[in-house]
């Protein structure tokens, strides 16, 4: 990991203090508590391709995204890639391998030029145990984790591939809180076939598909959602879209 650039430690207090307080998983810390977190908050930066975690390494810090775009995703040995998820701004990650203390479950790359604060679990898990609030956050993001996967096996197992792009689009829009009615998505066509397990020739043909209808439209590294109910009730109604 890179190592700390924020400088002026009166500046990076405060910061720390600004970003970790608006975290959902952090927000009802008291005062002092949070005071004592950040203290333990280490600040990098990450440029895009660098690779923060990999499958397998220890589990000896949880990262919360201040700026940027980290993707989790794992590679079969004959180089085939499949994006699990996009942690964006306000969200943390590698909380299962500081949790649990076993291997990195994947790889964790920057998507695009990054701000991380970095918890060593040498510090965290004692603050955990002191904080049974904080613990409580804990075991809700693992649940939520947990729905995620299980929502993202489903989709595999049951929907076609329009439906199954369909429930991708719509899942990144609602973790980005964009707009109902519209949205843009940092996301190239490439990582999309990653998330959904289709060729990205494949998806680029639904898509099209879609910009016709003004579904979506497609722009340079990112989609645009135009219609998310259109999609919607694609992806609820398992029906092949000709």
């Amino acid at each position: 990991m890179p190592q700390d650039k924020t400088g002026d430690p009166r500046q990076s207090a405060g910061s720390k203090l600004s970003v970790l307080r608006k975290h959902p998983i952090f927000a009802d810390l008291e005062p002092e508590a949070l005071d004592q977190l950040c203290r333990y908050a280490k600040h990098t930066t990450v440029k895009r391709g660098a690779t923060i975690a990999a499958k397998g390494d220890p589990g000896n810090s949880l990262f919360a995204v201040v700026a940027g775009t980290v993707k989790i995703s794992s590679s079969s040995p004959d180089g085939r890639n499949a994006i699990l998820n996009l942690i964006g701004p306000g969200e943390i990650f590698g909380e299962i391998a500081v949790l649990d203390g076993a291997p990195r479950s994947a790889d964790a790359t920057a998507n695009t030029n990054c701000e991380l604060y970095v918890i060593d679990r040498r510090d965290f898990l004692p603050f955990v145990k002191s904080q049974p609030a904080l613990a409580m956050k804990f075991i809700e993001l693992l649940c939520a984790r947990l729905r995620w996967t299980s929502q993202q096996v489903e989709q595999v197992i049951l929907q076609n591939l329009p439906g199954r792009l369909a429930s991708a689009l719509l899942g990144l829009t609602e973790e980005r809180k964009l707009d109902s009615g519209s949205g843009t998505l940092a996301i190239t066509q490439q990582e999309i076939s990653e998330m959904v397990g289709m060729t990205r020739e494949s998806i680029n043909k639904q898509l099209r598909v879609w910009a016709g209808r003004n579904w979506v439209r497609l722009e340079h590294g990112a989609i645009v959602v135009l219609d998310t109910d259109a999609l919607r009730e694609l992806a609820e109604s398992g029906l092949d879209d000709d």
